[in-house]
């Protein structure tokens, strides 16, 4: 039911984050993309096929939402790190019931001839410290194939919270790559790259 779709790379600001993960893999990001539902803006790399890592920060130069954005990057600060995760669904309704309503509710959004719903929460924090993925489902072409390929691709991601089971228990994934540690909450991403094994996180 659920496949991963791409990471989330949260800063304090778009160059920031954009710096630090370019030094850090070794490979340029895509130009910046905007979200004025949420007065984010972001740059991706593709991680091959329908994947891809994205580093997102709040756009100063939009006006605030009328409500928490996404990624409860309202309340980010630090250095640049993995936040998030996102997994694609073909059901939206289904993935929510299987989920439950602390998910969020779908959010329907465009960028160019993009189109795509996400669930948000009100708040704008997913459950398990914010370490429950996203849920994402594509109603156009996915992004993924039209950027540049760099030559990444996910190794690894490790999903640690101390309820780390009873997240994995819940969404059921059939991906080696994915795996949940109890632990303090954070993410670490371990990416391929044509400069070998990068970890970030």
């Amino acid at each position: 039911m659920f496949v991963f779709d791409h990471v989330a790379i949260s800063c304090e600001t778009l160059a920031e984050g954009t710096t630090a993960v370019e030094a850090a893999l070794g490979v340029p990001l895509g130009p910046v993309g905007q979200h004025p539902h949420f007065a984010t803006h972001n740059r991706l790399l593709s991680l091959g096929g329908t994947e891809y890592l994205e580093v997102i920060a709040v756009d100063p130069d939009m006006p605030p939402p009328d409500r928490p954005r996404w990624f409860d990057i309202d309340r980010f600060s630090g250095a640049p790190r993995p936040t998030n995760w996102i997994l694609s669904c073909p059901d939206m309704t289904d993935a929510l019931d299987r989920c439950g309503p602390d998910v969020g509710a779908p959010v329907a959004l465009a960028r160019g001839d993009y189109r795509w719903r996400m669930a948000v929460p009100a708040n704008g924090r997913l459950p398990f410290d914010n370490l429950h993925p996203a849920l994402i489902c594509w109603d156009s072409a996915h992004p993924a194939p039209r950027l540049p390929n760099r030559g990444c691709s996910l190794v690894q991601l490790v999903v640690r919270h101390p309820q780390a089971q009873a997240l994995a228990g819940r969404l059921g994934l059939a991906d080696d790559r994915i795996t949940f540690e109890t632990g303090a909450p954070g993410l670490v991403v371990t990416i391929d790259t044509p400069n070998g094994h990068k970890t970030l996180g």
